[in-house]
C-alpha cells in the first residue's frame, strides 16, 4: 500500500523538536535516523523562528506571563 503513495502526494509534519532532538525524544538514536532518513528523502525541510501562534494567543489573553524565549536546550532566557 505504501508504494502506491510513495512520490504521489505530498505529507506536512510539524514538529518542535530540531531534527538533532528526535533520538532523545524517540529515546533511540538508530531508529530516529531510519524515520529521518526515510522522512526527509526527496523533502524540503522549513525551519520557523519565534513564537507559534497558540502562544502569542496566550499572551495576549494575559494567561502567560512576560516574554520568554525558549532556546533549543530547553531553558528560558
Amino acid at each position: 500500500m505504501e508504494a502506491a503513495r510513495y512520490e504521489t502526494g505530498s505529507i506536512l509534519l510539524t514538529s518542535n523538536q530540531g531534527l538533532a532532538d528526535w533520538g532523545r525524544v524517540l529515546g533511540d538514536d538508530v531508529v530516529a535516523t531510519a524515520i529521518l532518513d526515510r522522512l526527509l528523502h526527496h523533502s524540503q525541510v522549513i525551519t520557523i523562528q519565534g513564537d507559534s501562534y497558540r502562544l502569542r494567543k496566550k499572551r495576549r489573553a494575559g494567561m502567560v506571563g512576560a516574554r520568554e524565549s525558549n532556546t533549543t536546550d530547553g531553558t528560558s532566557s
